[in-house]
């Protein structure tokens, strides 16, 4: 069932996508659709609620799940949290901007920060660069975090993924038109730069 959202609670959600530095800047001009079968808005807490197989698309970007809420700090800033139905999970993608390229990505939880412009997959996280239509880059872990500002990730394996041993996998191609140093060694790694630690900071 598709419902009208009042300004406010449209507001609220227009914040959670956001367009980041590096994504697809026309989408912040494109008009926003948002499908569920229930909407509860707050306007004292400034949150919205949107339940039952929700599908939100804004331009190139597209979210699912069973569950988001949005909330807003009195400083205006907007933060967003989807959550996946029972087994499956959450999904979210968006273009990057000037680029033919697809940022991806599930968890069981989407949390989404509009302050620090960042985008955390969790639990079952998996995280994708799509280029041209083809797979690029693939990580998959139990923590995903993703800063928009400097697409710099970090992954964190984690006992939530017994299906690679609790340990992260990646697979990382080099960019399109990178040349090969001398020695035949193969080019550089794509743009996508996995961190050393899970908050980004240097030890």
């Amino acid at each position: 069932m598709k419902h009208t959202i009042a300004p406010l609670g449209l507001a609220l959600v227009l914040a959670f996508v956001a367009v980041s530095a590096g994504a697809e800047k026309a989408d912040r001009n494109k008009p926003m659709n948002v499908e569920a079968d229930a909407l509860r808005y707050d306007d004292l807490k400034q949150t919205s609620v949107f339940t039952g197989k929700v599908v939100v698309t804004k331009g190139t970007i597209l979210i699912r799940g069973a569950r988001i809420d949005v909330r807003q700090d009195p400083d205006g800033y907007q933060y967003g949290v989807v959550t996946a139905e029972p087994g499956k999970l959450a999904f979210y993608r968006q273009k990057r901007d000037g680029v033919d390229e697809f940022i991806e990505g599930e968890g069981e939880t989407i949390e989404y920060d509009g302050k620090a412009d960042r985008v955390k997959f969790i639990k079952r996280a998996e995280m994708r660069r799509i280029r041209g239509g083809t797979l690029a880059d693939e990580v998959v872990g139990s923590l995903i975090i993703y800063d928009n500002s400097t697409d710099v990730f970090t992954v964190d394996g984690g006992p939530t993924s017994p299906a690679i041993g609790g340990r992260v996998r990646a697979v990382l191609t080099p960019k399109p038109g990178a040349s090969a140093p001398a020695g035949g060694a193969s080019g550089p790694a794509a743009i996508l730069r996995p961190s050393t630690t899970l908050d980004g900071s240097k030890k």
